[in-house]
């Protein structure tokens, strides 16, 4: 696994990205609607999945920012729930995981 440092910085670049992201689609919803009924109807539908996808950015962007407290609280690493160690190849994969595989399967069901 990679040190805590470059974790740290991969977590902070994934923040950054996210904030952009979530920036872009803010501008997107405040550009005014065309004036043209048809057209507008077309741009609802898009501000709607605008707006979904903007919900999901803000959870993932929370989900990176508690992954970046508990590395500087010194948790990084250890389960939110169970306080067990969550596995180095679920940390790769997702490095803002706060659960284990284990705490993570019991929640989805």
């Amino acid at each position: 696994m990679a040190n805590m440092s470059q974790i740290k910085r991969g977590l902070e670049n994934q923040l950054a990205e996210l904030q952009a992201r979530l920036a872009r689609i803010a501008e997107d919803l405040a550009e005014p609607l065309n004036p043209d009924s048809s057209e507008q109807a077309v741009e609802m539908e898009d501000d709607a999945s605008l707006q979904g996808q903007g919900a999901l950015i803000t959870r993932e962007i929370a989900s990176v920012e508690r992954a970046l407290a508990r590395i500087d609280q010194g948790s990084y690493g250890e389960c939110v729930r169970c306080g067990g160690d969550i596995a180095p190849e679920r940390l790769e994969a997702r490095p803002e995981a706060a659960l284990c595989i284990a705490c993570a399967r019991r929640e989805q069901h």
